[in-house]
């Protein structure tokens, strides 16, 4: 059975930064194309960004392009994203996936597991 759980969220100022981690188990993260997705209420849940199995190729939205960065920790079989220069707009529910397919999916519809989230406030 594969469990995400991610952890790191919390309350920061504009300007800050933040460290997520998503705890996987039940696979491997270096052979699974995985993502963090954000989530505002009801809005869409959108792709913030994804990294391929075993190699370093990763996709970042247009918005966090440059502030965040996605990366993988093989032996602790984690994920994590690390945001900096944190905007209110980023205040959002944090999601990590995980595929089982192969490739750099921004559609939430291609990830099969998924954790329960971790909720990101930037005030102002």
């Amino acid at each position: 059975q594969v469990q995400l759980v991610e952890t790191g969220g919390g309350p920061v100022q504009a300007g800050d930064s933040l460290k997520l981690t998503c705890t996987v188990s039940g696979r491997t993260v270096s052979g699974t194309y995985m993502g963090w997705f954000r989530q505002v209420g009801d809005q869409e849940r959108v792709c913030v960004a994804s990294i391929a199995d075993s190699r370093d190729s990763t996709y970042y939205g247009e918005s966090v392009k440059g502030r965040f960065t996605i990366s993988r920790d093989n032996n602790n079989n984690a994920l994590y994203l690390h945001m900096n220069d944190l905007k209110p707009e980023d205040t959002a529910v944090y999601y990590c996936a995980a595929t089982s397919r192969s490739g750099l999916f921004r559609n939430k519809r291609a990830y099969d597991y998924w954790g329960r989230g971790t909720q990101v406030t930037v005030s102002s």
